[in-house]
């Protein structure tokens, strides 16, 4: 059997350092907003280049209170990509803001960004790139649109912990940056949290209050905010991965190079790895034609695989009112029909992933 992931194996090499971080946690007996937090804002916002990192609650988290400190009013639009897992949607809605949707670069899959003015309204308020799959977006001319059109450019870096555009982290390129720290993210929690960062002192200042109720000092409010933190434990656990991050990228990049190298099947086409970006592969994701039959052989010879995302989001049935017909984005609604995930962590072993490759060359050569 080949797991998509295993959290298991990456917990027995960092044990020891996670039951210390916990243990000092306890130790000091507190749970919300105090030192392992402080601490782990610091360190997030130095590796990312940033001047500050806000702690929360969830990466939808992240995107909702950014879309709000941003300014974004009820009913003003945000433009992003109908690819992306929907939390980036919810986000958006739960903001009071109106997701409208461009379409996609079919290499990439990242925004197509030929595509973004014909979507601007005087509504429009904020673009949200999206680093798919741990590939950052095209920034330069989606921050010279944000400026041309005064608009906010918050990055959606749930899946892009360590990735770089043109050598600048990802997450720290435009107004705001958004991280998820859901577990099987490159940087995982053991539980929710989530991060922004961003080099603005007063959206700093107005994220802190929004996460804690608007609170500038206890049981004194100055705006109205929200239980939006993240807890000292999960810091603390976050703090011990951050060391290591840099290698389990490292990681992640070399078994993808390895995929791409050995899968020799044409009918499948590989990830693109844009020439201005530092992919960190949080996702491994070919593209064929025979995606079901293959998953399902796969699946045949205990080979777990997975499908990021099988829908786009304008044709999810909770996200009809969207307006979108079915074709109205067809790069997007392609390539979902095609996509398939291989299984991709730091510690998947090189004869796991000669079985998954031999077992996709198999395929092709037996189906020809």
């Amino acid at each position: 059997m080949v797991p998509f992931i295993d959290l298991t194996r990456q917990i027995k090499t960092i044990q020891k350092e996670l039951d210390g971080a916990i243990a000092d946690v306890f130790r000091r007996g507190r749970f919300i907003l105090s030192d392992s937090v402080k601490e782990f804002e610091e360190e997030f916002a130095s590796y990312c280049g940033s001047r500050y990192a806000v702690s929360v609650s969830s990466g939808t988290e992240a995107l909702r209170l950014s879309i709000i400190a941003a300014g974004v009013g009820s009913g003003e639009e945000v433009i992003t990509m109908p690819n992306t897992a929907v939390p980036t949607i919810a986000a958006i809605e739960a903001a009071g803001a109106r997701p409208i949707l461009v379409d996609i670069d079919p290499n990439t899959f990242t925004m197509d960004t030929t595509k973004i003015e014909e979507a601007i309204t005087k509504k429009t308020k904020a673009i949200i790139p999206v680093h798919l799959y741990g590939q950052p977006a095209d920034m330069d001319p989606i921050l010279k649109i944000g400026k041309k059109y005064n608009l906010a450019v918050i990055e959606d870096a749930a899946q892009a912990h360590g990735a770089k555009y043109k050598g600048k982290a990802a997450g720290s390129i435009g107004m705001l940056g958004c991280f998820s720290f859901y577990p099987t993210k490159n940087l995982g929690a053991y539980g929710d949290a989530g991060m922004i960062v961003t080099d603005s002192s007063s959206l700093n200042i107005k994220l802190r209050l929004l996460r804690n109720y608007g609170e500038t000092k206890r049981y004194y409010h100055k705006i109205k905010g929200f239980n939006s933190r993240m807890d000292e434990l999960q810091a603390a656990i976050l703090r011990v991965k951050l060391k290591k991050l840099n290698i389990w990228n490292d990681a992640r990049r070399r078994l993808a190079h390895y995929y791409s190298l050995k899968i020799d099947a044409p009918e499948v086409i590989t990830p693109t790895e844009s020439e201005d970006a530092y992919h960190v592969y949080h996702l491994y994701v070919i593209k064929t034609k025979k995606r079901g039959k293959l998953q399902e052989f796969l699946d045949g010879k205990g080979i777990h695989t997975l499908i990021h995302y099988p829908l786009p989001v304008h044709r999810q049935e909770a996200y009809k009112d969207l307006g979108y017909k079915i074709g109205s984005l067809p790069v997007a609604e392609s390539i979902s029909k095609e996509i398939l995930s291989l299984p991709l962590f730091p510690e998947l072993r090189i004869k796991e992933i000669d079985t998954v490759i031999k077992a996709i060359n198999e395929f092709f050569e037996s189906s020809n």
